[in-house]
């Protein structure tokens, strides 16, 4: 009984920014709890490369970042297709550079990618699943939605509209039967971390920084989203979920 609660069998889930890293990991972590999986990204071949990878999932490439064409998108591919139950909110790009020198267009491309995104793509997912009465969303915040750290002042401001973000859906859309959710990842080994992977000093750094001495693995995100997207949680809303080895909770 309680194993089932985590079942996602005939749901069907949107990942968006799911060609690689950790969006790839949760779309192959739903799957394999059962869920129908929609991936999505800009790059259509690296979005078919990733579909091949995982098999039997379907792909859906249009820019998060245009509000017309995200919204023609998932009209069309509800009713192509079939619902969306769950969507995870995933696309996102880092910048750095000191905060007196950061470009004026890195800034631009930070909100658009970062945070238009999830207003983007949520509203258009949501306005169907309002209709059913039913409904997951969970957005990918970061550990910066509560911490700072320098040259990266910009990023952490989306994250940190990420998080409210996330509360604000919840506030709205919870009395439709949605549950709007965040998990919030510490450092882990990805393509958007690679610069920093390879640096030993920073690595060093963030072994003695991080209370499990470590940097974490994408599938280590899995088990979270699972539970956001199932009936595990149905009534967790506008909860920020960190999973980030405890470097949020110790100095």
């Amino acid at each position: 009984m309680s194993l089932a609660l985590f079942d996602l069998a005939g749901r069907r889930a949107l990942v968006t920014g799911s060609s690689q890293g950790i969006g790839f990991a949760l779309a192959r972590g739903l799957a394999e709890a059962g869920a129908e999986v929609v991936l999505n990204g800009r790059d259509e071949a690296k979005l078919e490369a990733a579909a091949e990878k995982l098999g039997g999932v379907h792909t859906l490439a249009f820019d998060v970042t245009d509000h017309a064409s995200t919204r023609s998108a998932v009209d069309r591919f509800e009713a192509e297709v079939g619902a969306i139950g769950i969507l995870v909110n995933n696309a996102g790009m880092q910048h750095r550079a000191p905060l007196e020198d950061f470009p004026a267009d890195a800034f631009e491309r930070l909100m658009k990618t970062n945070i238009a995104s999830v207003f983007n793509v949520g509203q258009a997912v949501a306005r169907h699943m309002i209709r059913r009465g039913a409904g997951k969303i969970i957005n990918i915040a970061s550990v910066q939605t509560a911490l700072a750290r320098p040259s990266i002042a910009p990023y952490t401001a989306t994250k940190g509209a990420v998080g409210n973000l996330t509360k604000g859906m919840a506030t709205d859309w919870a009395r439709y039967g949605l549950q709007c959710n965040a998990i919030a990842p510490g450092y882990f080994d990805t393509p958007l971390n690679a610069a920093l992977v390879a640096d030993p000093a920073f690595s060093a750094w963030l072994e003695k920084r991080t209370p499990a001495g470590r940097w974490g693995k994408v599938d280590e995100l899995v088990g979270a989203c699972i539970f956001l997207a199932s009936d595990a949680s149905s009534f967790v809303n506008g909860h920020v979920l960190y999973v980030d080895g405890g470097i949020t909770a110790s100095l």
